[in-house]
């Protein structure tokens, strides 16, 4: 597999319903250097904290990729979830490692004031982050196209923007910049359905 070929231009989203398998029978498969599609989601699903510390979250993410290099395949944060696509380097599958330093120090740049359960206060955790999130390992070029799309009609899944090209916490621009999506991509697709909104696997 060519984890980094540029497939996005494939399936409409509409064609990813009924493709995957159910997330109830969802299994992790750890691959040393493998590309990896995650859901992370916050405690609060009501909040807005991941948008409105937009640089919080991204020095967060630069400071952690300094120590634990990956690189980027797709991105895109929404209010109170984000989905990522990454490839690691070769010989390494710590995509935990590097999830926990990002909530950490974008968690460490917000004031406590987050409601917290007794647990959370009694282990002194912050009350910011879902403790688990879902990952699906990519499998091949199609996948890889079908999940980079995914992300890039995400906002415009969740009724916060019309158009794709709307949302400005997207790596579609970049990929339009790239010639991988066109301007107007995403008009007229099926939003419907679910796919990848789950945080079945551990953190």
């Amino acid at each position: 597999m060519n984890a980094t070929r540029n497939t996005a231009g494939g399936p409409a989203y509409s064609a990813l319903r009924g493709r995957i398998a159910p997330m109830p029978h969802y299994r992790r498969w750890f691959v040393e250097g493998g590309c990896w599609f995650f859901t992370v989601n916050l405690h609060d699903r009501r909040a807005s904290l991941l948008t409105d510390n937009i640089d919080a979250l991204r020095e967060a993410t630069a400071w952690t990729m300094r120590r634990y290099p990956f690189r980027i395949e797709a991105w895109v944060v929404l209010p109170e979830h984000l989905h990522a696509i990454w490839t690691l380097p070769a010989g390494d599958a710590d995509f935990s490692t590097r999830w926990r330093m990002i909530k950490t120090r974008f968690s460490r740049a917000l004031p406590v004031n987050e409601p917290r359960d007794a647990r959370r206060m009694r282990l002194g955790e912050r009350g910011i982050w879902q403790r688990r999130f879902w990952e699906h390992l990519i499998r091949d070029d199609d996948d890889f196209g079908r999940h980079v799309e995914y992300c890039a009609i995400n906002p415009q899944k969740h009724g916060h923007v019309r158009r794709v090209a709307d949302w400005p916490y997207s790596s579609f621009h970049r990929d339009v910049r790239r010639g991988i999506f066109t301007e107007d991509w995403g008009a007229g697709i099926d939003v419907s359905g679910e796919f990848g909104e789950r945080g079945d696997a551990s953190s």
